[in-house]
């Protein structure tokens, strides 16, 4: 497959799957603001300042954008903020509250497991709204399901579309609203029509890499959303393993009976278990399937009483 050529000034950092993507902007003239978009997973992030330096050299970086705020987009946060004083950061609407008064229940952190350090906001990325970053101008677009609050930034110019969790090569992020008993499946729809209407040239999506064939990724982000449509429960064990592998994944080795306690006592879990599997015996020995399931399909090895990421 011949590689994504990126417009100029457009720097993709593909990350591995406990961090989003982040996408680097700078305008070759000089004259827009440098940006970056999403900032990965806490314990990335002297990896995530790392390439930004290289990428950078001396220069600042003056604009921080976040798609959405799970804890894999800006756990990061928090350290460009203390590396880069004058930073700007932007946010969708919809959790500026939650994020000034850092309520860790409402921003998913402690309901999902997951670290995310504090950190402050300067301003809203409102659906509608046209901005500079790089040398693009890039449209705001709402793109819930996913995430209520998440959005798209869409360059008409270049076809490029920044798509967060809303769409990926293959498939798209855990409906989180659906695990709340809160429906989102269609809001998903929505958002892959709003994807379809833009008709980006290119994507790039919070997680792998950039593609063009958007067309066949629209169709099979709708099977599998139809797919989920007509079995909830499929998706809810999909994101019961999604949240045991990215624990996984953040620790690397962790002995299995920390790691079920972990999940017992994770408010997701609990939710997860009375909705949809209370017909699978107590929620420990439903942990104890997840991490077999695991171990199947080669997602973790076991090494005595540890459990590795793979």
């Amino acid at each position: 497959m011949a590689a994504i050529e990126l417009p100029p000034g457009v720097a993709l950092f593909e990350r591995g799957w406990l961090s989003s993507n982040n996408l680097l902007l700078r305008d070759p003239q000089g004259i827009g603001p440098t940006a970056l978009v999403d900032s990965g997973y806490c314990t990335h992030a002297v990896q995530t300042l790392a390439l930004l330096q290289q990428a950078l050299g001396g220069a600042p970086l003056e604009r921080l954008l976040n798609t959405h705020l799970h804890s894999d987009h800006c756990g990061g946060n928090a350290a460009l903020q203390q590396h880069y004083p004058q930073l700007h950061t932007a946010i969708p609407p919809g959790q500026a509250e939650a994020v000034r008064d850092w309520d860790d229940d409402a921003l998913s952190y402690a309901p999902t497991g997951q670290l995310c350090p504090r950190f402050g906001i300067d301003g809203l990325l409102q659906p509608g709204q046209e901005i500079v970053l790089g040398a693009g101008r890039w449209q705001v677009h709402a793109a819930p399901g996913h995430d209520p609050h998440a959005v798209l930034l869409f360059e008409p110019a270049w076809g490029l579309l920044v798509a967060g969790d809303a769409l990926w090569q293959n498939g798209f992020g855990v409906v989180f609203p659906e695990l709340e008993g809160e429906s989102a499946f269609a809001e998903v729809g929505a958002s892959l029509d709003l994807i379809e209407r833009l008709a980006p040239r290119l994507v790039i999506p919070g997680h792998g890499s950039a593609f063009d064939d958007v067309g066949p990724a629209l169709d099979r982000a709708r099977r599998r959303l139809e797919g989920f449509v007509a079995a909830p429960r499929k998706h809810a064990l999909y994101a019961a393993k999604v949240l045991l592998k990215f624990k996984l994944l953040e620790l690397q080795s962790i002995a299995e009976a920390e790691l079920l306690a972990w999940a017992q006592r994770t408010p997701y879990f609990q939710t997860l278990h009375a909705r949809h599997f209370a017909d699978a015996g107590a929620i420990d020995a439903w942990g104890g399937s997840l991490v077999e399931d695991l171990l199947r399909s080669g997602a973790a090895a076991r090494e005595g009483p540890l459990l590795l990421n793979r």
